[in-house]
């Protein structure tokens, strides 16, 4: 499979530019270079690093402009977007030499993490997880809310594509910026950085769902409160198994990327800053075993909870089926004593009636007795 995607990321960038030429790529061969591209709000942030170092002087550049800062003084631009349109990405595409698969894939959204090379390019999709507070964990709780972050890493360039209302990069970029050090390494501390911010997020939400299984396994295996049945979590446990599967969807995918970016060498990845992806592939894999046990204990605690329905279940059956016993005796000797015949046994005797009534009681005590001592009432 890494054959054929190597081909193609060969063959697909020498056959663009006759595909541009005939319009095959709409708004793709149309880029006006002058236009001001941070017009767009899709750009929130466009800077050039130098020898770490942010040019503050030069904070409210085009992409265009970026590009040409790097080119004349060296460095390498960092453009961030947020939800960009087709029409919005386009220019910056063109002047970056995006590949189109790549920048389809940052437009639509709703990608599976991966980790792609086109020609000198690395194309990197997180899926970020944050947790979403509830006071109460009900059926239709929100426990957790996705978006994504993709990256395009190149010799001279970061472009970061966000979707969804959270996992902003400002606090990020201000952080980085503290440590020169580490960002005079290139746009691949830029790509580590991201990749164990979203890392580190995943920590953090499997530490708030692992408070959330706690509260519902205690739920399932203490007493049930006043009025509530036994198996009445199974909504709430099936819930949080749906927002379980939904963060294993974004954990699992991207630790073979992290491993790939801590074990082979690429032109585009510093090796000091190689040594950190270990780092963050190791802490990923804790994550997905954490995931992976979340999901096999929710499996168990599901199953423990359908089981105490049917063990109550059985024991109001057969508590019905002690007192159906019971009305049993007085029903079979009233329905003798309806019947209309003649000679009836014991019609005429003046004890009769307080002797049925006392062997009645005295049958359905004893039956009563019988299934209290054997835990049927």
């Amino acid at each position: 499979m890494s054959m054929i995607r190597d081909l193609r990321a060969v063959v697909r960038p020498a056959l663009r530019p006759a595909l541009r030429k005939n319009g095959a790529y709409g708004s793709y061969n149309a880029y006006d270079p002058t236009r001001d591209a941070s017009a767009s709000s899709a750009v929130v942030d466009c800077a050039v690093y130098r020898d770490g170092r942010r040019l503050e002087d030069e904070s409210c550049l085009t992409p265009h402009e970026a590009m040409l800062r790097v080119r004349e003084g060296g460095g390498f631009a960092w453009i961030g977007l947020h939800e960009p349109t087709e029409e919005e990405f386009a220019g910056i595409a063109a002047e970056f030499g995006l590949h189109p698969l790549a920048v389809e894939d940052a437009v639509h959204a709703h990608q599976r993490p991966k980790l792609e090379r086109y020609d000198d390019t690395l194309f990197t999709v997180f899926k970020t997880v944050h947790y979403v507070e509830h006071s109460e964990l009900t059926a239709t709780s929100q426990v957790v809310e996705t978006g994504e972050v993709m990256c395009f890493t190149g010799r001279d360039f970061v472009i970061t594509v966000r979707h969804g209302g959270k996992g902003s990069l400002r606090a990020l970029r201000h952080s980085l910026q503290k440590d020169a050090e580490l960002l005079a390494k290139g746009p691949s501390a830029v790509l580590h950085a991201i990749a164990d911010h979203v890392v580190d997020g995943y920590i953090a939400v499997a530490d708030a769902l692992q408070d959330d299984i706690d509260e519902v396994e205690i739920d399932v295996f203490s007493a049930p409160a006043k009025g509530s049945p036994r198996g009445s979590d199974a909504g709430r446990i099936y819930q949080l198994k749906r927002e379980v599967l939904e963060f294993k969807r974004a954990v699992t995918p991207l630790l073979r990327p992290m491993q790939l970016l801590s074990e082979r060498p690429m032109r585009l990845v510093d090796p000091d800053i190689q040594k950190y992806f270990r780092d963050v592939a190791d802490h990923l894999a804790r994550v997905q075993e954490e995931v992976i046990g979340f999901d096999e204990l929710l499996n168990s605690i599901l199953q423990a909870n359908l089981a105490q329905a049917t063990v109550a279940q059985n024991e109001d059956m057969r508590k019905i089926t002690s007192w159906a016993a019971i009305i049993a005796v007085p029903t079979a000797v009233c329905g003798i004593y309806g019947m209309n015949f003649k000679y009836m046994p014991e019609l005429e005797w003046r004890y009769g009636y307080p002797l049925v009534l006392t062997g009645i009681l005295g049958v359905c005590f004893a039956i009563h007795r019988t299934l209290k001592r054997n835990g049927w009432l």
